[in-house]
């Protein structure tokens, strides 16, 4: 979840998963003999090196028993209204599944939420980790279009980026109002500038469309899949388009598919706020003194004041970089997405309050897809395009100032900046599709839809909502009583059973399950 521009929640890989900006799209005729899409054959070979787009680094390894990962590229089209027209490569990663015949189901596609990571880097991540499920399937996933090396949208240059996320997104006058709208109108119109032919189609319904054209070629009868915080959107999406495709479906970190924008970041605010207090809670409780307050309400007094003092005077960060107010509270958002980063955030908090930024910088530096070389990676690109060109509302200045009391009600730390963070889509090049987006799915098989009562950036409420949304019969809620965002990858045992047990054997959970 890239803060800025405007805030879609990330699944919790992004902490890990750093990405970076730009790749072209590919045009041409169709393989096949005839032209059809669902005819092409896929060249599979030994992946390499994932790109800066795709976040950099090395080749994936192969498995402990000894499989290797590996890469292809799917064609579709640029215009799924006209799909006998220019392409686009869809790029893909599999293993294959560690047992054959009649055990193995087929292939189970994963996407890890954004919008905007790239599943091609992300998915080898956790090769080991899902090692139980690639016993009936073939792990499989996919840079989205737009993202990575799938036409990837490349709106401003990497200097330009560091100027943009240091700058001040809760503006407190005229003059700070009007340099932010600047900005923002700055950074739209370099991405209509660098990646215009591709803005128009990116939206979820699209990438939905990819998925099912991605079904047939891989070879299966139905679309078995495991989305993750966006990706449950995108999930959605796809059941409601082609709800007699859906096979075997999780989804884990819900979006709310019933809200608008404005109430999708009103809800991100309360679910900030939330994490926070469970961390600020957490910290006191400790035997040893919580280094970073005494009370629930001092530590979080004083979060309000370093970011108060920030916004006046920034402090050295990661050199040659400042730490400003923007940075800092990038930095406390990303460790509230997993109860693991919490010591970070203890951390980097005892740095700021002694003048030193560089820990709350760092994990700033990771929620805005920024490496250790200063590259960017085009996550916030990817994001922002998709969010426009799937939100239809478009925001004013005074529709902001008419609901900052409201937002800074829900969230002092968080309430502002989310508020200001409507105005993203105001400039965009292209129309929104929606209010929210139709997941309405009746003839779908069951979906596993499971919510976090922890989860700041897809509060929890989102997962009965989503519940409800897909239709009767379809939605089967799991409530997972815990922190950070998302619940498969706790390692909590009771939600790792109930998710195993319905991908292998297609046993589903009671509805209105609940693990702790």
């Amino acid at each position: 979840m890239p803060l800025a521009p405007r805030p879609r929640a990330v699944a919790v890989t992004a902490i890990a998963v750093l990405l970076s900006v730009t790749a072209a799209g590919c045009s041409g005729a169709a393989p096949g003999d005839d032209g059809d899409l669902t005819k092409q054959k896929l060249s599979w070979k030994t992946c390499e090196a994932p790109s800066e787009s795709q976040g950099g680094g090395t080749a994936p390894s192969p498995l402990p028993d000894g499989d290797g990962w590996q890469c292809a590229t799917m064609k579709a089209p640029l215009d799924w209204d006209e799909p006998d027209g220019d392409t686009i490569g869809i790029a893909l990663i599999r293993v294959r599944s560690s047992t054959s015949g009649s055990r193995r189901i087929g292939s189970l596609v994963f996407n890890f939420g954004g919008p905007g990571l790239s599943g091609v880097k992300t998915l080898p991540s956790f090769g080991e980790k899902y090692a139980k499920l690639r016993t009936r399937y073939d792990l499989v996933s996919f840079d989205p279009r737009g993202v990575g090396r799938s036409a990837g949208i490349q709106c401003e240059d990497d200097e330009a980026l560091d100027e943009y996320f240091q700058q001040d997104m809760t503006p407190d006058d005229a003059s700070e109002r009007t340099e932010f709208l600047d900005n923002t109108k700055t950074f739209n119109s370099a991405c209509e500038e660098n990646s215009g032919r591709t803005l128009p189609h990116v939206p979820t319904t699209d990438t939905a469309r990819d998925m099912d054209l991605m079904r047939h070629v891989l070879g299966d009868d139905k679309l078995h899949y495991f989305g993750f915080s966006y990706g449950t959107e995108l999930g959605g999406v796809y059941a409601h388009l082609f709800p007699e495709k859906v096979g075997r479906a999780v989804f884990d970190a819900v979006v709310d598919p019933t809200q608008t924008a404005e109430q999708g970041s009103l809800g991100q605010a309360k679910g900030f706020q939330r994490a926070l207090d469970n961390y600020a809670r957490d910290c006191v409780s400790q035997v040893a003194d919580c280094p970073v307050g005494d009370t629930e309400q001092d530590v979080e007094a004083r979060i309000v004041k370093l970011l108060d003092d920030l916004d006046r005077k920034p402090i050295p960060g990661v050199f040659p970089r400042d730490l400003t107010e923007t940075e800092a509270r990038n930095g406390i958002a990303q460790a509230l997405y997993s109860q693991d980063l919490w010591q970070y955030l203890t951390a980097g908090l005892e740095q700021a309050y002694d003048g030193d930024g560089q820990v709350l910088m760092l994990l700033s530096d990771s929620l805005n897809g920024r490496s250790e070389n200063g590259e960017y990676s085009n996550i916030s690109a990817a994001n922002v395009s998709i969010n426009c060109a799937d939100d239809k509302p478009r925001y004013t200045t005074e529709d902001v100032e008419a609901r900052l009391t409201e937002f800074r009600a829900a969230s002092p730390v968080f309430g502002e900046w989310l508020a200001w963070s409507l105005l993203s889509c105001t400039d965009w090049a292209v129309a929104g599709a929606a209010d929210h987006p139709d997941v309405g799915a009746r003839d779908s098989a069951p979906i596993l839809v499971i919510g976090n009562t922890g989860d700041p950036a897809t509060p929890y409420e989102g997962a009965r909502r989503m519940v409800e949304a897909l239709g009767p019969g379809v939605g089967v809620g799991l409530t997972y009583r815990g922190q950070g965002h998302g619940a498969y990858g706790s390692d909590n045992a009771c939600v790792q059973t109930a998710v195993d047990d319905y991908l292998l054997t297609g046993k589903v959970p009671k509805d209105g399950s609940v693990c702790s």
